[in-house]
């Protein structure tokens, strides 16, 4: 079994960090900050222990900001920071340094290539705003692409585990997209495939307007991130998302569904197979739902590309019912959908038996 993320904050990571910063400066209390951050550590999870050590540095760190962000910047030129020991220190950055955007920011640009700073960006962006997304925006055309990508990924209008700031969410990062979305970085291009999906959650015709610009703009990589981009407008079967693909919204149909067995244990397999016809050559993109009361659930099924009217291709998946921590699944009845192109083209019932 894989160790637990939070257990990467331990001992060693927090040593890490305190032999950095006492190389640089023989004032720093090394051994009280390494004292005070690891007890009460093991009863902590993930996030909760990254605060934890930052304020545990808090107050191990010189009272004035300038100076102690130039300490830990120094720090980096000393050891090898990694993103656990680098993590709290960014969490510091943003608990000290708001009122210092400066001297935070330049901080957070030289820590991201050890520990990606995403996270303490956005309380500057909540507070200071247009001088923060100006850094930001000035790092999008940087040399280092951790901060290419910072610039991206620390303004996400939904960042996963980021603290919301509102006023992103509805095109004033745009600008740092357009730089950055032909970048020579997978990494790069990944985070803006995230942003731009974020987006079209709440805003979904700016980022279709968005990504219907950029088809027509030159780009070797283009057509990779307006795909990942999408990605849930497409499972919704929205129709301009499939046409931005290339594929024709509702076309294509289901010659034939069938399933293994019309029951599945809970912590099995629901295995079927279905084959699909072309209207005409394109793009199939193929999504499945299982259904239940107050409950649909949508699937990646495949995608194909005919080459003439009437093809068919045939397609075998397993559903999977294992129980999750995080989803109960609750014996019953279930229906199973295959949509094509955006659209219900097939189903069939089944249920779901057994104690999870």
């Amino acid at each position: 079994m894989a160790e637990p993320l939070k257990d990467q904050i331990n001992a060693a990571s927090v040593t890490l960090l305190a032999d950095g910063l006492a190389a640089c400066s023989p004032a720093f209390p090394r051994d009280r900050f390494v004292a005070s951050a690891l007890p009460g550590l093991d009863g902590l999870e993930l996030k909760n222990r990254v605060r934890f050590v930052a304020a545990a540095l808090a107050q191990a760190m010189p009272a004035d900001f300038p100076e102690a962000a130039a300490l830990l910047r120094a720090a980096t030129t000393r050891v090898r920071l990694d993103m656990w020991s680098g993590w709290p220190a960014t969490e510091w950055v943003a608990l000290a340094g708001l009122d210092h955007l400066g001297e935070a920011m330049t901080t957070l640009g030289v820590l991201t290539p050890f520990a990606t700073g995403e996270f303490a960006v956005r309380p500057f962006l909540a507070r200071h705003r247009a001088e923060a997304l100006a850094v930001l925006r000035s790092w999008a055309d940087a040399d280092d692409e951790h901060l290419r990508r910072l610039a991206s990924e620390g303004s996400r209008p939904r960042l996963p585990w980021g603290s919301r700031v509102p006023w992103l969410n509805g095109g004033p990062t745009v600008p740092i997209l357009d730089a950055l979305r032909d970048d020579p970085s997978e990494y790069v291009r990944r985070s803006v495939a995230n942003h731009v999906n974020d987006l079209t959650k709440d805003h979904p015709d700016l980022a279709l307007d968005l990504l219907e610009r950029w088809r027509s703009e030159p780009g070797e990589h283009t057509r990779a991130v307006l795909r990942h981009a999408l990605r849930g407008l497409l499972r919704a079967g929205h129709p301009r998302a499939l046409t931005l693909v290339g594929a024709t919204p509702g076309g294509g149909s289901v010659d034939d569904l069938a399933a293994e067995s019309a029951t599945v244990e809970i912590g099995g397999h629901l295995r079927f197979t279905v084959t699909v016809r072309a209207d005409a050559p394109g793009p199939l993109v193929l999504r499945y739902a299982v259904t239940r009361e107050r409950s649909r659930r949508v699937f990646h099924l495949g995608e194909r590309v005919a080459t003439a009217a009437g093809q068919t291709f045939t397609l075998v998946k397993a559903h999977s019912f294992r129980p999750v921590t995080t989803r109960s699944e609750p014996a019953g009845d279930r229906r199973l959908e295959i949509m094509v192109n955006g659209e219900i083209r097939a189903g069939l019932p089944f249920t779901l038996i057994g104690q999870p």
